[in-house]
């Protein structure tokens, strides 16, 4: 197993965000997380990376325990080099320009040349057609463009997971189409991709596994197939409005 969480918990308060959640992601896989709004995924993101401090249980990297209590900020930038993530809302640095965004990771953190971190930016904004916006600054980019740019700016540290929080959640639909493409040519080169979205179409072409979530706990964990057209759970089939029939409810 690539990730392995087990028996995580995390309050807020007296708020019960993640109730006790066990889960394995594959290497090389693509994971689609999926609930409404309020039902603890965006959290479970944030615990797999380290910007929410989890309350119990332990998250494991290759088998390597990363949930060490009393751990440093160094453990955790170390940890983000290998677990990233791109957020809904970017988080690009306003007054740099595309390529000052994507090299600054690199040369602070990894301390890699000018150069190289340069050469490793250019390819990736080709990849994604977006090499003439290398000297753009973000209020110049479409919100496809800056999800695009932010997707990049992850890649530089050359992850081995790469989380998405609802990557598409402000984008009207023509630039949803531009950052799904980009997630897509991510799995077909087999890294390991953990995707909390509403985009049910999507999640079905691109999920190896569907974890479906309500009011903080893993409800079912299935394929696409079966999650889309034959959820097991009386939560599922709701979230899904499909019909309930008795065999699930007994």
């Amino acid at each position: 197993m690539h990730l392995t969480i087990r028996n995580l918990k995390k309050s807020f308060h007296s708020n019960v965000v993640l109730d006790d959640i066990n889960l394995d992601i594959k290497q090389g896989e693509v994971t689609v997380i999926m609930g409404r709004s309020g039902c603890g995924k965006s959290t479970l993101l944030r615990c797999m990376n380290g910007l929410e401090q989890i309350d119990a249980g332990e998250i494991y990297l290759h088998d390597t325990l990363i949930t060490k209590r009393g751990s440093n900020d160094a453990h955790w930038v170390d940890i983000r080099k290998r677990i990233g993530m791109v957020s809904q809302s970017y988080d690009l640095f306003p007054h740099m320009n595309v390529l000052k965004n994507m090299i600054l990771g690199p040369m602070k953190v990894e301390k890699r040349s000018k150069k190289e971190a340069v050469q490793d930016a250019v390819r990736l904004l080709e990849r994604v057609g977006l090499s003439d916006k290398i000297t753009a600054y973000p209020r110049e980019l479409s919100g496809g463009q800056k999800q695009r740019v932010a997707i990049c700016r992850a890649l530089c540290m050359h992850p081995e997971i790469i989380l998405f929080d609802e990557v598409t959640a402000a984008l009207d639909p023509a630039m949803v189409r531009e950052v799904l493409d980009v997630i897509r040519s991510l799995q077909n080169q087999g890294l390991t991709l953990i995707v909390v979205t509403h985009e049910m179409e999507f999640a079905e072409k691109v999920a190896d596994q569907i974890v479906f979530m309500d009011n903080g706990k893993i409800v079912e964990i299935s394929t696409p197939r079966q999650f889309f057209y034959s959820p097991q759970t009386v939560e599922a089939r709701r979230f899904l409005n499909l019909p309930i029939d008795d065999a699930i409810l007994k």
